[in-house]
């Protein structure tokens, strides 16, 4: 526990005490079944707003609490990943890559009137970045948005949209000016709004809890006011969110392995082969010894990130490195966690299985593996 100590205070493991607790509560006797459903209720995000998990990290003007600390919010992470499925933290939580533009960037009026409804889970906030042409391409995104007196017109589509499916409120990322980076900007829409549809809902290979969705705008109509920041600033405002987000998603995968390994652990000490737990064999005892020792390198780098970020730091470079390092390491331990489990591990009635699938998607979300070298790369002076 010493590495808790290290960097998280009083107030910090408080909150990871009340979200464990929730999780106990609300989620963990239900989650096999939301999972074969590829859903889970929305009086969920009413449940998480009132014990004021959604809010974490937000002003307190708005109804959020510990504005502005990563670590609590690194906490609040971990305890919802304990619940075993990526897909449902990803969409409880999409309001953290939708909402943040909104609070930093959006008018007054805007603000006071999306925000709070959010993190009382009141309403759905989705980020819609994503295109058919393309994902990690954002300078090149095609969906146009045309002023026209007090609106925008907007034509396009979106697709991999989480929480696509039943989000109220919509970050999209759309094309104001020119080509390329300076002419983005984010506008923010509202589900029923004339010209805008929900496609299908999208089948995965993992996160089957959470819904994905395509998005389609035919000339929909879009009033001026909902322009979050300035017109043609939109691409500064997404890469701005793309440190947390990046950050987040190296939580998710370290506690991917986390869960992997306590799995494979439990396992190796009740399973017996030959007149002894499997665990006892030596060579399953040093590929657990392997895969512990893998995943506290990747947990303690990633929360020197996180520190920085905490101070004020530009972690560019060094986030980039930490989600890539512990996709890499989740990817190993979920693959050993199965392998060590043998036939149990590859059955849906095994955590594993499911940790398995979900990790997959943490090295190509929010910025996939090559491009995160791209990044660091550039950031070396390559």
């Amino acid at each position: 526990m010493s590495v808790f100590q290290d960097y998280f205070d009083e107030s910090q493991q408080l909150v990871r005490d009340s979200v464990r607790r929730f999780v106990e509560r609300e989620i963990l006797a239900h989650i096999d079944e939301w999972e074969e459903a590829e859903e889970f209720p929305r009086e969920l995000y009413l449940k998480a707003g009132a014990a004021g998990i959604l809010g974490i990290g937000y002003p307190e003007r708005f109804g959020g609490s510990h504005e502005g600390d990563t670590f609590a919010k690194v906490a609040a992470s971990e305890e919802l990943m304990r619940s075993g499925s990526g897909g449902l933290v990803a969409g409880l939580g999409s309001l953290d890559i939708g909402l943040p533009p909104v609070v930093k960037w959006g008018a007054p009026a805007l603000r006071d009137r999306i925000v709070p409804q959010v993190l009382a889970g009141e309403k759905i906030m989705a980020l819609a970045v994503t295109e058919p042409s393309g994902g990690s391409d954002v300078a090149n995104l095609k969906t146009r948005a045309l002023r026209d007196g007090d609106c925008y017109r907007v034509s396009g589509s979106k697709t991999f949209i989480t929480s696509g499916i039943r989000a109220d409120y919509y970050t999209v990322a759309v094309r104001t000016g020119g080509d390329g980076f300076g002419g983005i900007s984010l506008l923010l829409i509202e589900k029923g709004t004339p010209g805008f549809t929900v496609g299908r809902k999208l089948k995965k290979m993992g996160w089957w809890a959470s819904d994905t969705a395509e998005l389609f705008f035919d000339d929909c109509r879009v009033p001026v006011s909902n322009l979050i920041g300035a017109e043609n600033m939109g691409f500064a405002c997404i890469m701005a969110n793309f440190q947390s987000e990046r950050l987040s998603l190296a939580i998710m995968a370290n506690m991917t392995a986390q869960l992997a390994l306590e799995e494979a652990m439990k396992w190796a000490k009740q399973r017996e082969a030959f007149g002894k737990p499997i665990g006892k064999f030596q060579v399953l005892k040093h590929r657990l010894a392997e895969m512990a020792t893998q995943l506290e390198v990747s947990r303690e780098f990633t929360y020197r990130q996180a520190a920085k970020m905490a101070a004020g730091q530009s972690v560019i470079k060094e986030i980039s490195m930490a989600k890539n390092f512990a996709t890499d390491i989740a990817d190993r331990l979920t693959y050993d966690a199965v392998q060590v489990m043998g036939g149990m591990g590859y059955m849906r009635e095994s955590l594993v299985e499911r940790l398995y699938r979900d990790n997959r998607i943490l090295s190509i979300g929010g910025g996939s593996r090559e491009i995160m070298n791209e990044i660091i790369s550039k950031q070396m002076g390559l």
